[in-house]
């Protein structure tokens, strides 16, 4: 499948410096107190949900090569990775969940904004540097992985996800009291 919608680089890099600019602002007002404290619907605490919320631009970063093999594959064979995907929907949710939980103890508050905009800074030069061929290239994706993945997606779509992941749950957070 290849789409010919054109992609708004502009948009994307304007999406992606405002959720840095705001992680850096949510753990600056945090108090320590309510990082501790448990998100809502989810079993994170705010600081290891901050952690997954940086852990999606981390996640299109390790995708982009990925879609790039394989939406040179056969269809079908895109078609039938996305549902083995699918059908390991369980173990993924579990590390998914325990790697986030383990990984906020690494990038803590005094490491996570560092990582971000590390990886956030990459995920915005690669976008800067892609073709329009490339931005409209895709794969099938798991669908039961991530609300915001869908059956099929471009390039181009794929470095909007991390924003939509970031801002979904940063309505979970419950960081009332600032430092």
């Amino acid at each position: 499948m290849d789409r010919a919608e054109r992609v708004d680089r502009t948009a994307l890099a304007d999406e992606l410096e405002r959720t840095r600019v705001h992680l850096h602002r949510l753990l600056t007002d945090a108090s320590d107190a309510s990082l501790g404290r448990r998100s809502s619907g989810t079993r994170w605490t705010n600081e290891q949900l901050l952690f997954h919320m940086v852990f999606g631009y981390m996640v299109v970063q390790a995708l982009l090569p990925l879609v790039r093999v394989v939406s040179r594959l056969p269809t079908r064979v895109g078609r039938r990775l996305a549902q083995v995907l699918d059908a390991g929907t369980r173990p993924f949710d579990v590390v998914n969940y325990y790697g986030s939980c383990a990984a906020a103890l690494v990038f803590d508050r005094s490491r996570m904004g560092a990582k971000a905009d590390r990886v956030i800074g990459a995920v915005s030069l690669r976008l800067q540097r892609e073709s329009e061929q490339t931005l409209r290239q895709g794969m099938f994706f798991p669908v039961r992985w991530d609300p915001f993945f869908t059956d099929y997606m471009t390039i181009g779509e794929l470095y909007r996800y991390p924003t939509l992941h970031f801002d979904f749950h940063e309505r979970q957070l419950t960081l009332d009291h600032p430092r």
